[in-house]
């Protein structure tokens, strides 16, 4: 059992998306942090620790999968769920080349991208113990 919260941050320009998977973390007892942009973001991870990232690859100021290494580099132990409306064989490529947790499309069913936030949360709580 977690002693506390897992952390999650949602990145994500369409707020209906981000306010519908903020609502299911909530109510699996997720502490939950939204925002739209890989800038906001950024000054997020540095105020904070998150454990777990859910950003979509189509962000305002650049592609999610160019933002993955300046998210690593301010924080390597974040694990990241890159997310996509639309897939394309080129895109999940790009994006699977970085050091993401997970690459989930949208189409799919929810119960897959909850599944890989549980996947995130027994990783880092595995982590935590070896650590102890």
């Amino acid at each position: 059992m977690q002693d506390e919260p897992g952390r999650v941050l949602i990145v994500d320009p369409n707020t209906d998306n981000a306010e519908e998977l903020s609502s299911v973390l909530l109510a699996d007892s997720y502490d939950v942090e939204k925002c739209r942009g890989i800038t906001e973001a950024i000054q997020r991870i540095k105020d904070a620790r998150f454990d777990c990232m859910i950003m979509d690859v189509k962000l305002p100021e650049m592609m999610g999968y160019e933002a993955v290494p300046i998210v690593k580099a301010i924080d390597p132990s974040l694990n990241i769920i890159m997310t996509t409306a639309e897939n394309t064989k080129e895109l999940e490529i790009r994006a699977r080349q970085q050091d993401i947790f997970y690459y989930y499309i949208k189409s799919f069913d929810r119960k897959e991208l909850e599944m890989a936030v549980r996947n995130v949360f027994e990783k880092v709580h595995r982590e935590r113990k070896k650590r102890q």
